[in-house]
């Protein structure tokens, strides 16, 4: 197998697709504009807001300013340069998975050997369902954009949507998830677990909407004594998982499932997580799958959900300008959930209230946005049972 990278600081692995000289020098592109788009773009929108939108809607208003984020999208739409912000960063996603699919659909075949030769390797297993059924929120929505979300599958033994996803996620953070893309899960594991719980040693470990296992493996290296399991509602990018946590050398125990209502048994967990998960469910189903991880907890276990945090206390610009995802990146339920108090829905799924709270922790690595690094933050919804 070549063990040529994307990228000098990515760790290859047999499943990872290998660019070749085209395709790497695209992806890099990728990663420049969106770096250009981030620190030279965007900051010109709160300028057009002050200077040009706001002031026009006050003018149509009555003399009153845009009152929430709402309206400080409406008052943007119409600003030439909210449109070319909006259509540089739509097209840069579009950019983003064109540059990787042009890898994986070369190499698809080998990728499915690959992936059926990984099988035993580590001790893992896996457990499909043909008859699941998807639910909306995922089976409509191709979830930021890229191209069959997690589900899409053309022919048998597909794994080219978990390679997408895998390859994809690290031009997107333009490596700075880590050279495995696993930095939520070192993150939730060093910043918060060992930190905040010394001596926490679960029996069982589950994670919630695994994708390709990107935040998994990190509990099977900190917790190596325990069972870990993890589920997804789509059976390509399992596959993917399962293979590449074979060979990378960690036992993990993936199966499709739905997390609003496993199978398992109760109480069979002690620690339940999940790594930016909660944003794409559905308020319903969110809520359902709050009151799945309380069946499933054993006492004194741990539910702990990464994810972004809400809008609470963020004054309605940033809003306005976090949520442009929501509208134009298709991530329909991204404000949504930042609109909800999670904490009260954890308590009412079961927990209760002393039991629940929110935390900030921070990343295992630096951030860099154009000249400037900083430590990166993740927010966790935690319950204890």
């Amino acid at each position: 197998m070549s063990t040529t990278r994307t990228h000098p600081n990515q760790q290859a692995h047999e499943l990872l697709p290998t660019p070749d000289h085209d395709e790497a020098a695209r992806q890099s592109f990728v990663q420049a504009l969106k770096a250009h788009i981030a620190s030279r773009v965007s900051p010109g929108v709160r300028d057009v807001y002050e200077h040009r939108a706001a002031p026009r809607w006050a003018a149509d208003h009555d003399g009153v300013e845009p009152t929430d984020r709402h309206e400080i999208r409406r008052a943007l739409q119409s600003d030439v340069y909210y449109q070319l912000w909006s259509s540089v960063r739509r097209s840069s996603q579009h950019l983003l998975w064109a540059s990787v699919a042009d890898s994986v659909t070369r190499q698809a075949s080998q990728l499915v050997e690959r992936a059926e030769a990984a099988a035993g390797r580590a001790g893992g297993t896996l457990r499909l369902d043909p008859d699941l059924e998807i639910p909306w929120y995922n089976a409509e929505v191709d979830i930021h954009c890229m191209p069959g979300g997690y589900r899409g599958e053309y022919g048998p033994g597909d794994v080219a949507v978990g390679a997408l996803y895998d390859q994809g996620v690290f031009v997107y953070a333009m490596g700075q998830m880590g050279p495995l893309n696993d930095d939520y899960g070192q993150s939730v594991v060093a910043n918060y677990l060992r930190e905040r719980n010394p001596g926490f040693a679960p029996r069982r470990i589950l994670d919630m909407g695994c994708t390709v296992g990107n935040a998994t493996l990190p509990y099977v290296d900190a917790f190596p004594h325990a069972e870990v399991h993890a589920i997804d509602l789509g059976a390509p990018v399992l596959r993917y998982a399962h293979a590449r946590a074979e060979t990378l050398g960690r036992a993990v125990h993936f199966s499709q499932q739905n997390a609003e209502h496993t199978d398992f048994p109760d109480g069979h967990f002690d620690l339940i997580v999940s790594h930016i998960v909660v944003h794409e469910m559905s308020p319903a189903a969110l809520r359902r799958m709050l009151a799945e991880c309380h069946r499933l907890l054993a006492p004194g276990g741990l539910m702990i959900h990464a994810d972004f945090p809400g809008y609470a206390g963020v004054d309605p610009l940033t809003q306005a300008m976090i949520d442009w995802d929501t509208w134009n990146n298709h991530e329909p339920l991204w404000g949504p959930m930042r609109s909800m108090d999670l904490s009260a829905e954890a308590a009412t799924a079961g927990f209760g209230v002393g039991a629940v709270s929110e935390e900030i922790v921070p990343t295992t690595r630096i951030l860099q946005t154009g000249k400037q690094a900083r430590q990166g933050q993740l927010w966790l919804l935690v319950g204890r049972r």
